[in-house]
This record gives structure tokens, sequence and C-alpha cells, in this order.
């Protein structure tokens, strides 16, 4: 054994930081890339929004080996300008007018001013918890029942339903269980009809109460029969009951009618809202492709940090020479990397129409099997850039908006001719079924056999597979009550 040393060449992957910002920059969407700019502005004061270039940096990106090398110094037009601009205002007039009081005074009180909007103001939803406090509050004068009340409240879920049993109550209240059920007895008349329920058929029942509805069928469906009426089994119901069939329909339909989800009027959950990062024109015979911009600002490097670093050579500290050029690199390696983003979003746009041009002039049914190297291997870029440019994207098209991963789908084979997409395949599906008869709906066999004969080659199992990821209900639960 004997210690050596030698020179070896080897090559590896290293991601530089300019490299790291780039990718984090091309997988977020329109509004993730509005807040990062802004948080980087907000740490970076070498960055600066602009509606002129400043030399050019907002167009074509400051290199950063120019910003740090040194750049012939420019004369301090803006410093003079500020200069000037300070002797010409009479400050000594200034002062005095506004410290002078005026004859007049009451006239500023009826001074037109812009002031915010009633219209403008948007009060908050009102949850169900505190929906149901409120009322505890008014129906329970002890305070012993508006513990209960309030822990009651506390622990129901969205829908409505209470979670936490009596012995659990009770024990976290310091209360006895009958206490404690009694006090729910009288919250589960709160509104919404429904609410501090149990389980389902105590939900249903107790609007069956408040609706003051005296069917024994119905109780004893909600009772004892929530399986067979999920299934749509209305001949074992009847049969159970000893009743005709029609008497069972006439109590499904009552049942049909009630809230199985007291809660979903207080629902919290907001809307989603999509800003497409794409917009996709016809225009003539050709597509035209326009990236969102709405918002987002024109940066620059700024003047004051380049000059800084440039007449400030000698006089700075290595520090805070080091400080300045690391945040001119930061801001010069933000601009580039937002220019290449849009370039290669702009690009996987481009290429998307080259392939599904089809679809943009005539609808889903026209979409074609795609997959990422398709796409990369047509503008030259690897398969994880695309799938990066894809991810959380949207384009506005003639035919809706769509995410840019929509438009990748596996092949589903023809029994004559080429392949067709899967979303194609679902889009006929979903036509089919809502074709359908309500009180005959069509099994997944018959679905398949139907596609076959529109010249699709798909087996029973994936229908049922597409069937379920577009949220339909089998044929035995489709089918309506005659």
């Amino acid at each position: 054994m004997e210690l050596r040393q030698q020179l070896k060449m080897t090559q590896q992957l290293v991601m530089t930081p300019q490299l790291q910002m780039a990718i984090k920059l091309l997988q977020l969407s329109h509004l993730e890339l509005l807040d990062a700019i802004q948080e980087e502005m907000e740490q970076n004061s070498a960055l600066e929004e602009g509606d002129e270039p400043d030399d050019g940096s907002a167009q074509e990106p400051l290199r950063a080996d120019e910003a740090l090398a040194g750049e012939a110094a420019a004369p301090e037009e803006g410093v003079v300008a500020q200069e000037k601009a300070n002797e010409e205002i009479d400050w000594s007039n200034y002062l005095d007018e506004y410290n002078t009081p005026h004859q007049g005074a009451s006239n500023l009180e009826t001074e037109q001013r812009e002031t915010p909007q009633f219209e403008s103001f948007i009060a908050g939803r009102q949850s169900l918890c505190d929906h149901i406090l409120w009322q505890v509050m008014l129906r329970f004068a002890d305070t012993g029942s508006q513990r209960v009340g309030e822990m009651i409240a506390g622990n129901l879920n969205k829908d409505g339903y209470l979670e936490a049993g009596i012995d659990e109550l009770a024990q976290t209240c310091e209360k006895p269980p009958e206490f404690v059920e009694s006090v729910l007895k009288v919250m589960q008349t709160f509104d919404p009809a429904g609410v501090c329920a149990r389980n389902l058929s105590e939900c249903l029942l107790i609007q069956v109460e408040q609706l003051g509805i005296d069917d024994p069928v119905v109780r004893a469906i909600i009772t004892g029969h929530m399986k067979n009426l999920e299934n749509k089994n209305y001949k074992a119901i009847a049969r159970d009951l000893k009743v005709p069939q029609d008497t069972v329909i006439l109590a499904v339909r009552v049942i049909m009618e009630l809230e199985p989800r007291p809660g979903r009027a207080f629902s919290q959950e907001e809307p989603r809202y999509i800003s497409p990062d794409i917009f996709v024109q016809k225009v003539g015979d050709d597509f035209e492709i326009i990236l969102n911009d709405d918002g987002l600002p024109k940066l620059r490097v700024s003047r004051f940090y380049k000059e800084a670093l440039i007449r400030g050579r000698r006089e700075m500290s290595e520090e805070t020479r080091s400080y300045v050029q690391g945040k001119l690199k930061s801001a010069a390696w933000l601009i580039r990397s937002i220019h290449q983003r849009q370039r290669t979003i702009y690009r996987v746009m481009e290429s998307i129409i080259k392939f599904q041009r089809e679809f943009f002039e005539s609808g889903l049914t026209h979409l074609k099997p795609m997959v990422l190297r398709d796409v990369a291997e047509d503008i030259n870029m690897h398969e994880s850039t695309i799938s990066r440019v894809t991810t959380n994207k949207y384009a506005h098209t003639p035919q809706g908006i769509f995410e840019l991963k929509f438009f990748f789908n596996s092949s589903i084979n023809r029994v004559h001719g080429e392949a067709i997409a899967s979303a194609s395949v679902k889009d006929k599906i979903a036509g089919i079924i809502k074709a359908e008869n309500p009180k005959k709906p069509f099994s997944d066999d018959k679905i398949a056999a139907m596609l076959e004969k529109d010249n699709i080659q798909i087996a029973r199992r994936t229908v049922a597979k597409y069937r379920e990821l577009l949220g339909i209900l089998p044929s035995s639960k489709r089918k309506r009550i005659a």
C-alpha cells in the first residue's frame, strides 16, 4: 500500500444558481410567477421596475460580466437633475402655504374627494360554526349548556355532522352524558335543518320531523333500508315492508328532496380562478400565440447599483463590493430566466399546435394521441423540460381553457385505421351516457359494443375506468325512478 496523487478528468452535472433559478421559474404558473417576481424585488434592491428599458436591460438582460467588470462611468444626469429641481422649488412659500390658517376652512369640509364606494366592500361569509354558535347564545341562558353547545359546534364537520361522541364531549365539558344528549337534541332543531346529526339516517329523520312528514314508509326506508336505497333496489324494500313498489317509489321521491349535507350552504371553499399563461387565437388560416404578460413588470438592473460599483471600486470594502456584485448577478439572472421561460413556453405551444391542429380547428373528437417525447424531439429539448413547462400552465384556445398537459394523451386502438386519443374516447363515453334513456341506462358492456361499432376498440373494464374518472355512476345507480 502506498499514498499516491493522480490527475483524473471527470464529467458531472453541476446545478449552478442560474440553472436552479431557470428551473424554478419554468414550472411556475402565471400567478405564481408574479408572486415570485414581487418577492425577489422586495429582497433585491438592484432589481427595478421601469416602463422604459435601461441600457436595454429589460429587452436584453444585462450580462453579469459586463456589470461586474466595469463600464465607462456614466454622467450623473439623474443626480444633477434632482439637485436642479430642489433649487427651483420655493420651499419657504410652500411651507407658508400649508402652515397659514385659511379663512374659509369650512370649504375644505365639502371638498370632493375620491372615497371608497360601499359596493367595493364584500362581507365575509359566515361559517357554519359561527351560525350555530349564534343560535346557541340565543337558545341557552345557562353557562353549562352554552359550554356544551360551543363544544358541539366546534366538532361539526363541513357537512354539518357531529364527529365527536357523547361520552367524549361529556368528559371534555365535565358534564353527565344525559345532559350533553339533551343539549344535542335541542341543537338538532337549529338551522339548517338536519344539522348536528351523527349519521345520514339521523340527519334525514330530523328533516322529516321538521317538515312534518308523517309517512311510515319514508321513516322505515331511512331507518332500515339505506343500503337498498343507495343501490336503488326498490323491489327488496317493497318485499321487506310488504307494500307495493309504487308506494316505495313515492316515498323515495320524498327522500330525494331532503338535504344529505346540511352544511353545504355554509361552505368556505372559494372558487379556483385560472389565469391562462397563453392565448391561442385563429387569425385567417393560422393560429397566433400570445403570451399572457398581464401584470408582468418590465424589469431592469438598477443603474444606481451599476454606477456605484464602477465609481466606488476603490472606496468600497471587499464585503460591500461582494454584496453589490451578488445583487447585480441575481437581478441579471432573474431577467434572463424570465425571458428564457417565455421563449420556452412559446416554443412548446407552437409545437403542440403543430401536432394538434385538428383539435384547435374542430374540437375534442379530433384530439390525437401525443406524448412528451414528440414535442421534445420536435423542439430539441429534454422531456423533463417539456414536463415542467406543461405543468400547471393553461392555454386559452378557441375550444376553451385547457391545461397544457391535457394535450398529451395515451392512444386507444381503432378497429380499422389509426389510433385515437384517450381524451376523445372519454368525451364519446360522456356523450353516449348523456343521450341514454334514464329509465334504461347503458351498461359498460353495451357502451364498449357501441364504441366498437364506432371503430374504437376498448374493453369493458377500460370503459368502467374512464366512467369513474368522469365521475359518472354505474348503470344500476344511474337508473331513474319510473
